[in-house]
C-alpha cells in the first residue's frame, strides 16, 4: 500500500468542503414558480443592459470602430 492514508484524509477533505456549500437546490418552489423568478430576473438584467447602453450612447451593436479587414 504505497498511498497510505491519503485517500481517507482526502476524502474527508472533500466532504468538509461538499457540506459548506450554502446554495442548495430544494427551494421550495414548483418550476412554474422558478421559471417565473428566473424569467424575471432575467427581463430585469436586460432593461438594466439596455439602460446602461442608453446612457453610454445607445452603441449597442458591439462592433466597435475597428475592422480587422482595414487596408
Amino acid at each position: 500500500m504505497t498511498r497510505g492514508n491519503q485517500r481517507e484524509k482526502d476524502r474527508e477533505r472533500a466532504q468538509a468542503r461538499a457540506g459548506n456549500k450554502g446554495k442548495t437546490k430544494d427551494d421550495g418552489l414548483t418550476p412554474e414558480q422558478r421559471r417565473e423568478r428566473d424569467g424575471k430576473a432575467l427581463q430585469e438584467k436586460a432593461a438594466k443592459k439596455a439602460a446602461q447602453a442608453a446612457a453610454a450612447g445607445g452603441n449597442t451593436a458591439g462592433g466597435g470602430t475597428g475592422s480587422k479587414n482595414k487596408k
